[in-house]
């Protein structure tokens, strides 16, 4: 009465397959796949905010001798 054997559990399978169909099954394990994916992204942004900001010396502007020295700071990188 302990442990079931491989027939059993075909068995239990198979009657799973009837009632559920494939299709739910399927649905069920994206769903349940997806929610696991976005807990891991969850638990990844908020270790991300604990960790102290790592600050960096500012980049030294370069000069040019052929022409005039631009100064600035890029803010946002924009496709083109």
């Amino acid at each position: 009465m302990g442990s079931f054997s491989i027939w059993h559990w075909l068995i239990v399978l198979i009657i799973v397959l009837l009632i559920f169909g494939t299709k739910k099954l399927r649905g069920l394990g994206s769903d349940l796949g997806g929610a696991v994916k976005g807990f891991k992204d969850g638990i990844k942004d908020a270790t991300a905010e604990d960790k102290p900001a790592e600050t960096a010396p500012p980049p030294q502007p370069q000069q040019v001798n052929d022409a005039q020295t631009i100064e600035g700071e890029v803010r946002e990188k924009t496709r083109s």
